[in-house]
C-alpha cells in the first residue's frame, strides 16, 4: 500500500449491484495527486460529449486526496466530480466536514458510482464490507432528516452524504449534502441531480483504517510549526466565519446588491455580517476534520417569525445570495431561508441568483403574482425570500421554473431576462465581483466548471505568495498581468483540491510547505516545479474535456452587466474589467490558441499526448505561441 493512500478505489454498478475495487495506479497518482485532479482523468476516460450528465452512463466520483485522512491542517475534504446536469460540461463540487475522513477510514481513496438503481436506494460502506440497501422508507425526506437516520441504522459514528427533495427532483441547482445539521455542502453544478437521477438517496462511510505516513515525525514537527501560524491568519475565520468578510467586501463594492446592480449598501451589509451573528444568534462553532480553524457557524433562532432555526449559519455566499442579492437586511430570515436550502439540499448561491433573477423580471413585469402564485416578489421582503426557496425546493409554482438555474430560466423567458440572467456557461457567479478585484473576470470566463472563484485569483489580489512570483498583493484594478496571475493561481488552487486542503491556509503558508507535507507523507522527493505542473495537467485536461462537449473562446465570456454597467456610488466607482485584454494574456501564458485551444505541443509537454487526437481539426498540427 503506498504511503498516504489507501490504494483502492471502489466502484459501485447501481444497475446491476456489482461492487468492486481497482488498484490506486502509482503513475496516475503522482500526475494528478487526487481530489479533482484524478477524477479529471477518470471522468475524461469515463464519458464523452454524448453523455448524458441525468443517464445510468454518467460516472459520479467521489474522491480524496493523500492527505485526507493525516493530521495536516484542513485535511478533512473531498471532491465529488460528474459531468454536471446544470451546465453540460465539466462538474466539480468540494465538501469539508467528515465524510471524505470517513471513506478513507473505509479502506478507499475514492468512489465511483455508476449506472442507475431500479429502486430508491443507500450504500453503506464500512469495514466489514459495502451494501446496497433500500431507501424507499425515506425517500423524500430532508437531508436533516435522512442523516439522523442513517446514522440510527448504521453507526452514530458514521457520516453521511445525501441528497434532499430537490435532488430526488432531478433539480439541476441541487446539492449533496454532508454531515446533517452541521451542512457542508457539495453544492456547485448541480451533482445531487445526478444522485437523484441514479435513485441514490445517500452514501453512508465508517470506518477505522488510516493510511500510512512516510515521515510521521518529521510531519508533526511541521505541522506544530506552521500551526500558531495558521491559527493568527485565519483568527477572523474563527471568529466571525466566512461572514466576517461582509463588510469590507461591501465597502469594496465586491458583494454583489440587487441582481448586480447596486455598488453601496454598506448600513445594511452591517446588520447581516458574521460579527453581528456573533453577538446575536450565534450559539457554537463547526470543524471539519483535520480543521484548526473553525470556521463553520451553528446558529439558533427562538423567537419571532423565524424561530426553529437550528443548525448550521449562513456562510459569507448564503449572506450574500440571500441576503444583498435580493436586498434583504434580515439575518434571522436569511438564516431560515439558508436552513431550508441545505434541507431540500439545493445550492444557496443558484437559489440566491435565481430569486434576485425573479424579483429584477416581476419589477421590469415580466411576471406578475399570476406567475409567482401569488408571491409579490419585491426586493427586500423577507417573506418573499423564504416562499421562494420552498418554491425552488419543492418544484413548485415559479420553482419549477428556477429549479433548473438562471440560464434555463432566462431561457425560457427569454427577451430582456437574457440580459440580466447572470451566469457563466450556465453556473450562476458566486458572490465576488469582477468590477471589485478585476482578476476574477478572467476566472470567471476560464474556469472549468463556469463562473466560479476557486481559482482563487482575487486572493493575490489581497496577499502576497513570493513563491509564486508575488511578492505584493496586485493592484486590483489593474489589467496588466492579470491574464498570467489568473492562471497561476487555478493551477495553485487547483492542488489544493486534489491534495484536499482548504484554500483558507493559502495566505498562511507558503507553496513549499505544502510539497512538504504532501513529501512527508508520501515519500515522494516532489519539487516545487513538479507540484505546480500536477496543477497545470489537470487544468488542461479539464479544459480538453469541455472541448470535447463543445466549448471555446466563444463561451469564455461574462454577463453583459459585468462589463458595461459601471457602479455609480461605492468603492468600485466608475470601473469595468477588461475582459479581452486578460483574456489574450491567459491563453498566451497557457500556450493556448487564440481560440482558447490548447496547443499540441502544450498537451505533449505536459503528459497528455493522448489528448492531442481529442484536438479540434485544424489544431492538432500548430505550434505553441510565442
Amino acid at each position: 500500500m503506498p504511503y498516504g493512500y489507501m490504494g483502492r478505489i471502489l466502484r459501485i454498478n447501481l444497475t446491476s449491484g456489482e461492487v468492486t475495487e481497482q488498484q490506486m495506479d502509482d503513475g496516475l497518482a503522482r500526475a494528478y495527486i487526487g481530489g479533482s485532479g484524478l477524477g479529471a482523468r477518470m471522468l475524461y476516460d469515463e464519458t464523452s460529449a454524448s453523455t448524458d450528465p441525468l443517464g445510468p452512463e454518467n460516472v459520479l466520483i467521489f474522491m480524496t486526496g493523500p492527505l485526507t485522512g493525516t493530521k495536516v491542517p484542513t485535511s478533512g475534504r473531498h471532491a465529488v466530480v460528474a459531468k454536471s446536469p446544470l451546465t453540460g460540461i465539466w462538474g466539480e463540487s468540494d465538501a469539508g466536514g467528515s465524510w471524505g475522513v470517513a471513506l478513507k477510514s473505509a479502506g478507499y481513496d475514492g468512489l465511483i458510482i455508476t449506472g442507475q438503481s431500479p429502486r430508491p436506494a443507500y450504500v453503506w460502506i464500512h469495514d466489514q464490507g459495502v451494501e446496497i440497501r433500500d431507501a424507499t422508507g425515506f425517500w423524500g425526506q430532508d437531508t436533516y432528516g435522512v442523516d439522523a437516520h442513517l446514522k440510527s441504522v448504521t453507526d452514530p459514528k458514521a457520516s453521511v452524504a445525501c441528497i434532499g427533495p430537490a435532488g430526488e427532483r432531478l433539480a439541476r441547482i441541487a446539492a449533496i449534502m454532508h454531515d446533517g445539521k452541521h451542512a457542508r455542502a457539495a453544492g456547485r453544478t448541480g451533482l445531487g441531480a445526478v444522485m437523484g437521477a441514479k435513485n441514490l438517496k445517500a452514501v453512508v462511510v465508517c470506518g477505522s483504517q488510516a493510511p500510512a505516513i512516510a515521515g510521521p515525525e518529521a510531519l508533526q514537527a511541521s505541522i506544530k510549526r506552521l500551526a500558531p501560524l495558521i491559527r493568527e491568519k485565519t483568527t477572523n475565520y474563527h471568529k466571525y466565519g466566512t461572514g466576517g468578510g461582509v463588510v469590507t467586501n461591501a465597502v469594496l463594492a465586491d458583494m454583489p446588491v440587487k441582481n448586480w446592480r447596486i455598488g453601496e449598501w454598506v448600513d445594511s451589509a452591517e446588520k447581516i455580517s458574521g460579527q453581528t451573528m456573533a453577538e446575536t444568534i450565534l450559539t457554537g462553532r463547526y470543524y471539519c476534520k483535520s480543521c484548526i480553524i473553525g470556521c463553520g457557524r451553528v446558529v439558533k433562532v427562538s423567537e419571532g417569525p423565524y424561530a426553529g432555526v437550528d443548525g448550521a449559519g449562513p456562510e459569507y455566499e448564503a449572506l450574500a445570495g440571500l441576503g444583498s442579492m435580493c436586498m434583504v437586511d434580515d439575518l434571522e430570515a436569511i438564516a431560515l431561508a439558508n436552513e431550508l436550502c441545505n434541507r431540500y439540499g439545493i445550492d444557496t448561491i443558484e437559489t440566491g441568483t435565481c430569486i434576485a433573477f425573479a424579483m429584477e423580471a416581476y419589477e421590469r413585469r415580466i411576471i406578475t403574482q399570476s406567475d409567482t402564485g401569488g408571491i409579490a416578489l419585491n426586493w427586500g421582503d423577507p417573506e418573499a425570500l423564504i416562499q421562494m426557496v420552498h418554491a425552488i425546493g419543492r418544484g413548485e409554482g415559479i420553482g419549477q421554473l428556477l429549479r433548473h438555474g438562471v440560464r434555463a430560466a432566462a431561457e425560457s423567458l427569454g427577451g430582456l431576462t437574457l440580459e440580466f440572467a447572470i451566469h457563466v456557461k450556465g453556473m450562476a457567479l458566486p458572490y465576488h465581483d469582477p468590477r471589485a478585484l478585476s482578476s476574477l473576470a478572467a476566472a470567471y470566463a476560464t474556469y472549468p466548471r463556469g463562473g466560479c472563484h476557486r481559482g482563487m485569483s482575487h486572493g493575490l489580489e489581497r496577499y502576497a505568495i513570493p513563491e509564486l512570483g508575488y511578492d505584493e498583493p496586485m493592484d486590483r484594478h489593474a489589467t496588466v498581468g492579470k491574464g498570467v496571475m489568473t492562471a497561476i493561481a487555478q493551477d495553485y488552487y487547483g492542488l489544493y483540491n486534489s491534495l484536499k486542503l482548504c484554500h483558507f491556509i493559502a495566505g498562511a503558508i507558503a507553496p513549499s510547505d505544502i510539497v512538504t507535507w504532501l513529501n512527508l507523507v508520501t515519500g515522494w522527493d516532489m519539487t516545487l516545479e513538479e507540484f505546480l505542473r500536477v496543477g497545470e495537467r489537470a487544468s488542461n485536461l479539464k479544459r480538453m474535456y469541455n472541448l470535447c462537449c463543445g466549448l471555446s473562446r466563444k463561451d469564455d465570456v461574462l454577463p453583459p452587466r459585468i462589463t458595461t454597467e459601471k457602479f455609480d456610488e461605492g468603492g468600485s466607482k466608475n470601473y469595468l474589467p477588461h475582459l479581452g485584454d486578460m483574456l489574450a494574456e491567459y491563453y498566451k501564458h497557457r500556450g493556448w490558441s487564440k481560440d482558447g485551444v490548447p496547443l499540441p505541443a502544450t498537451l505533449i509537454a505536459l503528459g497528455l499526448e493522448q489528448e492531442v487526437a481529442d484536438l479540434p481539426l485544424g489544431y492538432r498540427e500548430v505550434s505553441v505561441q510565442k
